[in-house]
């Protein structure tokens, strides 16, 4: 006779005031990061406006200055400004100083976001983890925990490139943002107590298939995040290239950004670098669902949903490659692949009856 796992009462509670206290510290990072692009000086706004101008129509290369030091003769040749092609090679735009606009100001303000982030991290991360010991399984049996844990699993991904010493702290404010709505989402309408698995779930594969899934989701947003802000950003170089004249909100704002062809570069790359895994996750949802229902493939709801969101980031990856079809054509089929992940996500959980239906509410 085997016993079920009793829960842990004290535990799940605990869990249940960690979550609610990251919100409160993610509320605060969203603050400080609102802080960071409306109180930082705008001094250095308009540079890449300037050379947009002094190049339309035309890609040209970053000038280097040779400079001479005094009493010797060794020439030193200075740094020269980084400059990004875009997909289609059409201009070259140099990246814009960044979220805070370069200053001290917004850097302080862009630092103190951070801090909160990552504070915010440790904290909901904590709620996860408790969550887990209080049944002894993974933290994922049901949407709310899934929810839970695709955010942190979402600011972890962020995190780790900030201290790779990448240029990612623009896609702060949107992704504290999101992260808030989840977790509202995830304690408002699909909160669930804290229980054991059904016994459809109670397999290992659920720490293989279910955490992949979970990771390749916090990958695809960070790519979508930047295949938007992409879209708005090459409108903006292509108004200014054409010799429009932006609004102070949209130059104020868009300036900050990298150029269009780094944040194609970063999704294309992101997209790419995760495409392959979520291949192994299908893969290993088969393999699940042969042991738990007798057949590898179905035509449930989720698995045709998940091989469509397959389908989607293919015919993405395969645009890029195709004349023709790069840059905005491109970034439209990336944003419909995570919309198909986002059904996936939420809409055959909860709105679809299938076997995967696990949302608990």
């Amino acid at each position: 006779m085997i016993l079920a796992a009793t829960t842990d009462e004290s535990l799940a509670r605990m869990s249940d005031v960690l979550i609610y206290s990251s919100m409160a510290v993610y509320t605060l990072a969203f603050f400080a990061h609102i802080a960071e692009w409306v109180l930082g000086s705008r001094s250095k706004v308009g540079r890449t406006a300037a050379a947009l101008t002094a190049g339309a129509g035309a890609a040209q290369a970053p000038a280097v200055t040779v400079r001479v030091k005094q009493g010797g003769s060794t020439a030193v040749l200075d740094k020269p400004k980084v400059v990004t092609r875009t997909a289609a090679g059409a201009r070259d735009v140099p990246d814009g100083p960044g979220a805070a606009g370069g200053t001290v100001k917004g850097d302080l303000y862009g630092r103190i976001a951070v801090s909160l982030t990552v504070l915010a991290f440790l904290v909901e991360a904590s709620g996860v983890v408790t969550r887990a010991l209080s049944v002894q399984r993974a933290p994922w049996g049901n949407m709310y925990e899934f929810s839970t844990t695709f955010s942190t699993v979402a600011v972890g991904t962020y995190l780790g490139f900030l201290f790779a010493k990448k240029n990612v702290r623009w896609i702060g404010l949107p992704l504290v943002t999101t992260v808030l709505l989840d977790l509202g989402v995830a304690t408002t309408w699909l909160k669930t107590p804290s229980d054991q698995l059904v016994p459809a779930l109670d397999s290992y594969w659920l720490w293989i298939h279910v955490s992949t899934a979970i990771f390749c989701g916090a990958v695809f947003y960070l790519g979508a995040v930047a295949t938007l802000l992409y879209l708005f950003r090459d409108s903006y170089e292509n108004k200014l290239a054409n010799g429009g004249n932006p609004g102070a909100f949209a130059r104020s704002v868009l300036e900050r950004l990298p150029a269009a062809a780094s944040l194609d570069k970063f999704s294309y790359r992101v997209n790419a670098a995760i495409f392959p895994l979520w291949t192994f996750t299908i893969i290993a949802g088969a393999i699940w669902a042969g042991d738990a229902w007798g057949r590898y493939w179905g035509w449930d709801a989720k698995e045709v949903w998940s091989f469509i969101t397959w389908v989607g980031y293919a015919a993405y990856l395969h645009a890029r490659a195709t004349a023709g079809w790069k840059g905005r054509k491109a970034a439209y089929i990336a944003l419909v692949a995570f919309a198909c992940f986002l059904f996936n996500y939420y809409g055959v959980n909860i709105f679809v009856s299938s076997k995967h239906s696990y949302a608990g509410v």
